[in-house]
C-alpha cells in the first residue's frame, strides 16, 4: 500500500473513526422505536404487572450472583493464562482438586435454587389469575373469546359486545373470563398483568387492576396462524364519564350479535378493524364451551344449535 493512502483509510485515522461513528448513527436511528422506557413489562401500570417486574428483577439479580463472577474468572482466566504469559502463572500439574472450590462452585448456586424455589412457590400463590383482588368496589366482568384472528369481548354487566377493543372502568378491578373458538391463543395486556391461555372447550381466568386511567396494548401471544402478527386490541381503563360515553357508543350500535351473526364474526379474518355490537346472544359464552362437548340429542333453541353444531 502507498504511504499516503495510510493516513486515510489505515486503523485509527480520522475517516477510520468517521465510518465507526457514522455506522453507530445508524444503529441507534434504527433502534430509537425500542427504548427500554416504553417496554410495559419493565414499566407496569398496574399493582400485579409491577409484582410480575419485582419478582422478575429479583430472580435476574440472584442469578447474577452466580453469572458475573463466572464472567469475570474466565476473562482472569484467559489473561493470566495467556500462552506469552509466564511471570506469575502457577504451574501445578499434580494438582487434584480443592474442597473449598467445590464447596463454593456446588453451595452457592444451590442456595440460590432454594431462594429462587422459595420465592418462586411464594409469588404462584400470591398472583394467582384466579384470585380475586381486593377492592372496595364489585370486580368488572369479561368474557374474551379468541377468534382466527381477533379478540371478542362479552361485557355480561352491560349486555354489549366488542371487536378487538376492551374497555372497563379504570376504578374497579378487571375479572376476564377467557376462552378460544379456535386452536390455541394467550392473551396478555403487558402493562397490567402477565399471558393465560385460551383453550377451546375450556375457561381460563385472569384478575387484573389498572393504576387509574390509560391506555394499554393487548395481544395474542401464541403463535395460531397466517393473521397471528395483527391479532391485537386496545384495552382502555376509563373514567366513569369516559366509561359512560364507550358505554353509550356500543349500545348504539345498529349491529346485534346474535348466533348467526357471531358465526359470521368467527370466520378467519386478519386485522379486523374494531366493532361494536348494542346486543349478544344469551349465554353466548358458555354455548361456546359446550361446543366443545359431548352433545346427545337436540338441543335447547336455535340459537345453540347453530353455535355448537354449526346448523339449525
Amino acid at each position: 500500500m502507498p504511504a499516503g493512502d495510510v493516513g486515510v483509510s489505515g486503523s485509527g485515522t480520522p475517516l477510520h473513526w468517521a465510518r465507526h461513528l457514522a455506522a453507530a448513527t445508524a444503529i441507534a436511528f434504527l433502534v430509537s422505536g425500542c427504548a427500554l422506557s416504553e417496554a410495559p413489562i419493565l414499566y407496569p401500570q398496574g399493582p400485579i404487572a409491577l409484582a410480575q417486574r419485582d419478582l422478575l428483577f429479583t430472580a435476574f439479580w440472584l442469578m447474577m450472583i452466580v453469572a458475573i463472577p463466572a464472567i469475570l474468572l474466565t476473562l482472569l482466566f484467559v489473561y493470566r493464562y495467556r500462552s506469552r504469559h509466564h511471570s506469575t502463572a502457577a504451574y501445578t500439574p499434580e494438582w487434584e482438586g480443592s474442597w473449598k472450590i467445590e464447596a463454593v462452585v456446588w453451595l452457592v448456586p444451590a442456595a440460590i435454587i432454594i431462594v429462587l424455589g422459595t420465592l418462586v412457590w411464594r409469588d404462584t400463590h400470591k398472583l394467582d389469575p384466579y384470585k380475586e383482588l381486593a377492592s372496595d368496589k364489585p370486580a368488572f366482568e369479561v368474557q374474551a373469546i379468541a377468534l382466527d384472528w381477533k379478540w371478542l369481548f362479552v361485557y355480561p354487566e352491560l349486555g354489549v359486545a366488542s371487536v378487538n377493543e376492551l374497555a372497563f372502568p379504570a376504578d374497579r378491578p378487571l375479572s376476564i373470563k377467557i376462552t378460544s373458538d379456535t386452536v390455541m391463543n394467550s392473551l396478555m395486556i403487558p402493562a397490567l398483568g402477565g399471558q393465560i391461555y385460551a383453550m377451546a372447550g375450556m375457561r381460563t381466568e385472569m384478575n387484573l387492576l389498572a393504576d387509574g386511567p390509560g391506555t394499554f396494548k393487548g395481544r395474542n401471544t401464541m403463535y395460531s396462524g397466517d393473521g397471528f402478527s395483527d391479532q391485537h386490541f386496545l384495552a382502555h381503563a376509563l373514567t366513569e364519564a369516559d366509561f359512560t360515553a364507550w358505554k353509550d357508543k356500543a349500545t348504539g350500535s345498529p349491529d346485534a350479535l346474535d348466533a348467526k351473526t357471531y358465526l359470521e364474526v368467527a370466520k378467519q379474518s386478519v386485522a379486523n378493524p374494531v366493532a361494536y355490537y348494542s346486543s349478544v346472544e344469551p349465554n353466548l359464552f358458555g354455548l361456546i364451551l359446550r361446543k366443545y362437548a359431548p352433545i346427545v340429542g337436540p338441543l335447547e333453541s336455535e340459537a345453540a344449535e347453530l353455535i355448537c353444531r354449526g346448523a339449525a
